[in-house]
């Protein structure tokens, strides 16, 4: 049985997808946490020498991995390694806070895997990574910190090792 919590943010994601308006409002009461220091790396080089991997806040996972859970008020700060060869067709999606119908449909909208394969094919850029990663969205609270000191360090790390130059990171 799906809790209220989650029915109210379901509920939450059908409201402002179809009225923009209500999106505004509740964007404007929203305080998210601010990082004081933004990273920046430039590129070593030429995207079409670079192996590019994506990671998504959109929550997906594949469909014999846990869903994310969506009880938590503070969110899931966990990732799921996904297999680029068969995540474009063995996907689910666990996340309250967008309306995924379409996504469900085709995985491109959220995850442009099949997209980032055409670049690589056209010679855009240079390869693909072994590994990419999922999380969900919405983290608050006491998750950050654990996202940003621990479970990013890590994913982090995984892409170094798997010889990633780029990385396409999308919203859900």
């Amino acid at each position: 049985m799906i809790s209220v919590s989650r029915l109210k943010n379901r509920l939450i994601a059908l409201v402002i997808n179809r009225f923009p308006r209500a999106s505004d409002l509740l964007v404007a009461s929203y305080s998210p946490w601010e990082s004081q220091d933004v990273p920046w790396t430039p590129a070593a080089k030429p995207l079409s020498n670079s192996v590019v991997a994506l990671v998504t806040t959109a929550g997906i996972h594949h469909a014999q991995q846990q869903p994310f859970d969506m009880k938590d008020p503070d969110g899931d700060p966990t990732y799921r390694i996904l297999d680029p060869e068969t995540i474009g067709t063995d996907y689910r999606i666990t996340h309250d806070y967008y309306d995924h119908r379409d996504a469900e449909k085709d995985i491109n909208i959220v995850f442009p895997v099949d997209r980032l394969k055409q670049m690589k094919n056209a010679g855009f850029i240079g390869g693909l990574s072994k590994r990419y990663f999922g999380f969900m969205g919405h983290i608050t609270g006491a998750h950050i910190m654990d996202l940003i000191e621990n479970r990013s360090r890590r994913v982090a790390e995984m892409l170094l090792e798997d010889g990633t130059d780029a990385v396409l990171l999308t919203p859900g």
